[in-house]
């Protein structure tokens, strides 16, 4: 017997959370920028029928929102990062068996279950009145058909959120109403290869041949007919396996044109790769640095360059990582240019226990070890940066703009909701 899987999808997460703490954005248009206020990333479905589109400019639509009462927000992922995990927390008391695909995303299995829209109601309404985030929920034997399932919840108003797609029919019927690119992971090039291979529709390349599909365009594809048939090709991932590399970047609010400036943004990177590292239990044996100019002044001359270095022993030590990223750095400055963005990948990463050292160079020490747990303790409990190494900067001119975030209800003191 085929399991019935469910994915959860948060509506419009971005703007939902916007709205969950400001209650008159209800019913407006909402948008939410990219790092450095530069183009759209989130619509809320008000934004959506004004015509916005995703990577829209916002120096170019400033005029265009403000005409149409279009409010705007500056990415904020500390406080969607926070109400991520209460969303998740709240989904693991409805299964044992849940995937976190994305930070607004998770595929569940609803093995064992009789009542499978009773309980994705029952899942909706509570994720609603606990955490204040609407969710669609879509219910297939196969996640490729979950996902199509979800689609439908979300643009079919009389499902109220939810969408079962157990039945052969009700599959048959869903699929009949999308185009190839409305398919999880067809983007349009694929699409345009599929279509000159005479496969216009989803049901067509459901119906396809399995290894006719294989032959011409790989085993992933035939993969996903499999699944638009109900045949479950890809399990849920209970374990999280470490990451390969780390990468902590941003671009400037303004162009850097001092080398101590950029010292400073590599050394803010490097200090939260580190806690990232630190967090998942994790030690790097490789730092890189990166560097550019900004292509799109091409009146500046323009700079890509990247370097790495290589540690004797794997470390979680952010002083050891920061001697590294300096160095880098110093190697990689080159006077007469403004930079744009910076950032650091960690790589060759093993986990801490396994390390060894070598004849001339020891793994972390206890006395390391501890001093990192206590400087990442009192960051989680006071706030990001309240102990941090004075090579990042105190002023930081360059630092991202950000000039339409909301507070940060959930995660700093400072900004808890006042009621008076």
């Amino acid at each position: 017997m085929v399991t019935p899987i469910a994915l959860v999808d948060c509506n419009n997460f971005y703007a939902s959370c916007e709205r969950l703490f400001q209650p008159a954005l209800r019913g407006r248009p909402v948008v939410v920028l990219s790092n450095n206020d530069g183009c759209v990333i989130a619509r809320s479905n008000e934004a959506k029928a004004l015509g916005i589109g995703m990577g829209d400019p916002w120096h170019l639509n400033k005029e265009k929102f403000a005409k149409h009462g279009v409010i705007v927000r500056s990415s904020n992922y500390t406080l969607y990062g926070d109400l991520s995990g209460r969303v998740v927390t709240v989904l693991r008391a409805f299964t044992p068996d849940l995937e976190v695909y994305s930070i607004d995303e998770a595929f569940l299995s609803f093995e064992g279950f009789s009542q499978l829209d009773q309980h994705a109601r029952t899942l909706r309404a509570t994720v609603l009145q606990w955490t204040g985030i609407p969710v669609s929920v879509g219910i297939a034997p196969t996640k490729t058909l979950a996902k199509v399932a979800n689609r439908t919840a979300k643009k079919t108003a009389a499902m109220e959120g939810v969408c079962n797609l157990m039945a052969p029919s009700d599959q048959e019927l869903a699929l009949s109403q999308l185009g190839l690119t409305d398919l999880w992971g067809v983007a349009g090039r694929l699409a345009a290869k599929l279509e000159a291979l005479g496969i216009k529709t989803p049901l067509q390349l459901r119906d396809a041949d399995p290894s006719w599909l294989r032959e011409h365009m790989g085993v992933v594809m035939e993969r996903m007919a499999l699944e638009l048939r109900g045949t479950p090709c890809q399990a849920l991932t209970l374990a999280v396996a470490h990451n390969k590399s780390i990468i902590a970047s941003r671009s400037f609010g303004q162009a850097v044109t001092q080398r101590h400036e950029l010292e400073q943004a590599v050394a803010m990177h490097i200090s939260r790769a580190a806690e990232k590292l630190r967090r998942q239990g994790l030690v790097a044996g490789v730092v890189m640095v990166f560097v550019t100019t900004n292509p799109f002044r091409p009146q500046d001359r323009q700079y890509v360059a990247s370097r790495t270095i290589g540690l004797p022993v794997a470390t979680a030590d952010t002083t050891v990582l920061l001697k590294a990223a300096m160095l880098a750095t110093v190697r990689l400055w080159r006077d007469g240019f403004r930079f744009k963005k910076a950032g650091v990948t960690l790589l060759e990463l093993s986990p801490a226990a396994t390390v060894q050292g070598d004849l001339w160079t020891a793994p972390d020490s206890p006395r390391s070890q501890a001093l990192m747990k206590a400087m990442d303790r009192i960051n989680a409990v006071h706030g990001r940066e309240t102990v941090k190494l004075a090579a990042s900067g105190i002023e930081r001119k360059w630092k991202l703009r950000s000039e339409q975030r909301s507070p940060h209800y959930t995660t700093d003191w400072n900004d808890l909701l006042r009621v008076e």
